[in-house]
């Protein structure tokens, strides 16, 4: 069986949240269980691509709102990410340094409808004069949601029209909208069929590749559940869809998190000398901000946006900050402005309280697991989190809101067999008794380490999901006669 997942991230490659670390691991692990997968995705013009070796192995034209446009493929030739990457590279679209932000600037690039459609077209064009045709096309969000609509609707793709698709929905949020009368951009298909394009009137990518996908899945079944009661305005097509419809939890690749030959930690350790290793590495991260060493280590990593609920953190932490419980906190990350000049000036203001590091820092995110006693994920929305997946195989306990993929992986310890804190409603009142709860837990040591062992075993790696990925394919592949 042979899957191609298209896709505009994949790390290491190219990332800018969890769909590239999904696409850069899903397919790694479905070549272990034998099942032949490989990754296609734009030619970015970055430091991880200039740092590498290509090789062209294929280059052709396609007419593109009626004028010729050339592209050609390149094979990674000079690592070995466990899986075939493809690039496609269209001259003047895709070679820059960003994904869908010009780094220096920090805008959104003017023409992302052009890249996308363009790039997808040119996916296809180069599936349909390969050889082998794919048993499986994995479309992997909006960026390549308009490929199950072009696979079925239009005429230059009929050799492909019995490939089975799946879009996984890693991000409901953003949904590839343009103006109705881009469908131009299209191949030729039977206008009588644009709405399957169509939503709400305007040219919805997304949209289009729920309509038309033999399969849909989201990263986690809570987030399914969830689509159909609040999509920015997809909630009534997730219910017309919901009957090939499913939910698989993202995995974590256990080869990279691992906290025995992490290369990024200051101490390695395994389960067996957790205690000691946790204690070596939480010295680090006291030393490094000259934390409490006697208050338990509460660390958030993450995008500061609105979505993860960063914008809760600053009146949370200052109410642990003017009262009687020991607790240190820790920040990593980028986003909003505003929050990076609110959390500098806490920094300055609660030394040996909070620190916050307010960039990208692969090194540091590591050790902060490492090094944590607790990981705080407070989203408003939070389709699968991998945050608390790493925390957990780091031994950090995770302290998330009940949303999404967050409710799926994290089973409070008020619960049998619970590992986790959780709070349900999105409120400074609900996020501070939840930390209440951590402290508590730290200052009874034989649970707290009873805990941290519990979480240090659970297995959330793509093993199993991609188990599943298997037989939503084999599933599907019988459907299509193959």
């Amino acid at each position: 069986m042979k899957i191609i997942h298209t896709s505009s991230e994949c790390y290491p490659v190219a990332k800018a949240g969890g769909l590239g670390d999904v696409v850069g691991s899903l397919p790694k692990y479905l070549n272990i269980e034998g099942v032949e997968s490989m990754v296609v995705m734009p030619k970015y013009d970055n430091s991880w691509v200039q740092d590498n070796q290509f090789q062209e192995i294929f280059s052709g034209e396609f007419n593109y709102w009626g004028e010729l446009t050339k592209y050609s493929v390149w094979l990674l030739k000079s690592a070995d990410l466990g899986f075939p990457l493809f690039m496609i590279d269209i001259p003047g679209r895709f070679d820059r340094p960003g994904i869908y932000i010009d780094p220096q600037t920090g805008n959104a690039y003017w023409d992302e409808k052009e890249r996308f459609i363009s790039f997808q077209i040119a996916v296809l064009e180069w599936l349909k004069d390969r050889e082998e045709i794919p048993d499986i096309i994995h479309c992997h969000d909006h960026h390549t949601g308009l490929i199950p609509f072009m696979v079925s609707q239009c005429n230059r793709y009929r050799k492909l029209a019995n490939t089975p698709t799946v879009i996984t929905v890693h991000n409901a949020e953003y949904q590839g909208i343009y103006s109705k009368e881009s469908y131009t951009m299209l191949p030729v298909f039977n206008v009588d069929n644009i709405g399957l394009l169509e939503w709400d009137g305007v040219l919805n990518s997304l949209a289009a590749g729920l309509k038309t996908a033999w399969k849909i899945t989201t990263v986690s079944k809570n987030y399914m559940k969830e689509l159909k009661e609040e999509t920015s305005g997809l909630e009534k097509l997730f219910k017309m869809e919901q009957a090939k419809s499913t939910g698989i939890i993202n995995g974590i690749d256990t080869e990279i998190w691992n906290p025995e030959t992490d290369k990024l930690l200051a101490h390695n350790f395994s389960f067996r000398s957790r205690k000691n290793g946790k204690a070596k590495n939480r010295k680090v991260l006291c030393d490094e901000f000259g934390l409490n060493p006697e208050a338990p280590i509460v660390s958030f990593i993450g995008r500061l946006v609105r979505e993860k609920g960063a914008d809760l953190l600053p009146d949370l932490i200052k109410r642990f900050a003017e009262s009687d419980r020991e607790v240190n906190f820790v920040l990593l990350g980028t986003g909003d402005p505003k929050l990076h000049e609110i959390f500098t000036k806490m920094a300055n203001n609660h030394v040996g309280f909070f620190d916050a590091t307010l960039e990208y820092n692969e090194w540091l995110a590591h050790q902060m697991y490492a090094g944590s006693d607790f990981i705080l994920m407070p989203s408003r929305v939070e389709p699968c989190g991998l945050n608390q997946l790493f925390a957990m195989r780091y031994g950090a306990i995770p302290i998330v809101r009940a949303t999404g993929g967050l409710k799926d992986t994290v089973i409070d310890i008020s619960t049998e067999n619970g590992y986790g804190i959780r709070f349900n409603d999105f409120n400074i009142e609900d996020a501070e008794s939840a930390i209440k709860r951590a402290i508590d837990l730290y200052e009874n040591q034989p649970l707290f380490n009873q805990v941290r062992s519990h979480i240090m075993k659970l297995d959330f790696s793509w093993n199993r999901s991609a188990k599943e990925y298997i037989q939503l394919y084999n599933e599907l592949k019988k459907k299509a006669g193959k």
